[in-house]
């Protein structure tokens, strides 16, 4: 932590105060109001305070564990983050009787993983939800902000180049992995429009191009390059992603959606194994507004690489293990994971230190930037596409009899094609919070406390404020009766799992 003049720190308090010294109601402290989409927010950067404690690097485990002071560390940044990968594997690994590595368990997927309660935003922005609860703890409270795009009808969706780039090495032979990917493919070039077109790569050792861009009504053409998928030898996934960019650049179209999809375990052992090394191949086609979808398979599955791959290639990371999972993915959820919203998402929390001592963001460690990089609009966010949604939870620590306005955040993105940048806001006041976490906040709300609690128990062996590991198989078994989720009544059987295992 660095020391700076008092002068500064003054200076840091008023600009703060300012932000954040309005009502919950919507208005700022001069009666302004703070809205919902399309205009920005005027709120201290780094520029204006010069704090640069949140540009310093820290290890995931140690911000994982870090409560940050107010006093120097008011403001929270990180790029928004709609992978649920995390969750999917280690679902997978509890099912079939293992544990997931620590490292592995990421909680804002886990939270990502479950439908939300927001309301969708009238246009194409976003719409900014923020609630809280005190929980058992004194002094001690649990804030989300949520952040929602709206849906897209079928007919509205923007036509897609779709590249898949499928990996066929050795690895894939596990009886489901390329059964499973072929099934995803088929499922998903049944759901492609007149305005749409196909191109399909396999690697294992090298790449090959099965099958040119291929306009979607050409079904049977499609359908029969799937089928023609065959397995090789080695994982040289370089070559396959080399590949898939320069034939998704060969054939870009600036009024469609261009898409890789890479479907892999992950287990890259020939060529460059490293997304550092694989994203700088594809830097240039990348570039050229090319976003990237990672499909992880398998039961041995390279996660850390499928995930820095999305999370530095414009892109998301899903896991399938099943043939629901496909379905939820190309069919449900089809127009979310391929269209585009917003480019280069990001949320900024600015926290009032005369309501809070101290806050902690739960997960999003290798999401997190430095307070200057909100409104840098060359520095990397999230693509979010249709109806997503991205939450995100705080444990706050609140000061004694203090109440007023606890926090504003916002969320700043471009338009996906002419890169116009925007901005949402909310507030929240300490008088909103809910008085009891499980007797009087939504359900929606206290589903993501389950889920958060689930993951820190899974990385760490302990619970977040509120949220004992103990009971979190109980609390996930009545919400599962009050939301009738069966992804939630899914969750508690998980928990249970986990529990006899460690």
């Amino acid at each position: 932590m660095k020391s700076r003049p008092l002068a500064t720190a003054l200076v840091v308090i008023a600009l703060l105060s300012a932000a954040c010294g309005g009502s919950s109601d919507g208005t700022g402290s001069a009666g302004q109001p703070m809205p919902e989409s399309g205009k920005p927010v005027p709120q201290p950067t780094l520029a204006e305070t010069g704090d640069r404690d949140t540009a310093e690097v820290e290890a995931p485990e140690a911000v994982a564990t870090r409560q940050r002071d107010t006093a120097t560390e008011q403001i929270s940044t990180f790029a928004l983050d709609v992978d649920t990968a995390s969750y999917g594997y280690s679902r997978r690994l509890l099912q079939d009787g293992g544990l997931p590595e620590p490292g592995q368990v990421r909680p804002e997927e886990f939270v990502n993983s479950f439908a939300q309660d927001y309301r969708e935003p009238d246009d194409d922005g976003f719409t900014v939800h923020m609630d809280g609860a005190r929980t058992p703890k004194n002094g001690t409270a649990l804030l989300r902000v949520g952040l929602q795009t709206r849906r897209a009808a079928a007919e509205a969706r923007r036509p897609a180049n779709l590249t898949f780039v499928v990996d066929v090495s050795g690895s894939m032979s596990e009886p489901g992995r390329l059964d499973l990917v072929r099934e995803a493919l088929h499922k998903l070039v049944d759901q492609l429009g007149p305005g749409d077109q196909v191109s399909v790569v396999a690697f294992s050792d090298r790449a090959d191009t099965v099958l040119s861009m291929t306009p979607a009504t050409d079904r049977d053409r499609l359908h029969a390059a799937v089928e023609r998928l065959a397995i090789g030898q080695s994982t040289n996934l370089e070559a396959g992603l080399t590949s898939g960019y320069a034939e998704a650049a060969a054939s870009f179209r600036a009024v469609a959606v261009n898409r890789v999809i890479l479907l892999s375990d992950g287990l890259a052992n020939v060529g460059d194994t490293t997304w550092q090394g694989i994203l700088d191949r594809v830097e240039d086609a990348a570039g050229k507004k090319i976003t990237l979808l990672c499909v992880g398979v398998g039961r041995d599955y390279g996660d850390r690489l499928m995930e820095q791959l999305a999370d530095n290639g414009d892109g998301a990371a899903v896991y399938v293990s099943s043939v629901d999972d496909a379905r939820k993915v190309f069919v449900e959820q089809f127009a979310t994971n391929l269209d585009l919203r917003a480019r280069d998402a990001k949320a900024q929390v600015v926290f009032n230190p005369s309501v809070v001592e101290s806050y902690r963001l739960i997960g999003y460690e290798n999401r997190q930037l430095a307070t200057e990089d909100f409104r840098d609009d060359a520095k990397d966010g999230g693509e979010i596409g249709p109806g997503h949604s991205v939450t995100a939870l705080y444990e706050v620590r609140l000061r004694g009899g203090a109440s007023g306005q606890l926090a504003t955040a916002t969320v700043r993105w471009q338009d996906p094609d002419t890169r116009d940048p925007a901005e949402a806001s909310r507030s929240l006041a300490a008088g909103d919070l809910a008085a009891s976490l499980w007797r009087e906040s939504a359900s929606r709300f206290q589903v993501d406390v389950v889920a958060a609690g689930f993951a820190e128990y899974l990385r760490t062996g302990e619970g977040i404020a509120g949220a004992a590991p103990k009971d979190l198989a109980a609390h996930a078994t009545r919400l599962a009766a009050s939301t009738e989720d069966p992804a939630v009544t899914e969750l508690a059987t998980l928990i249970e799992r986990a529990m006899s295992l460690r």
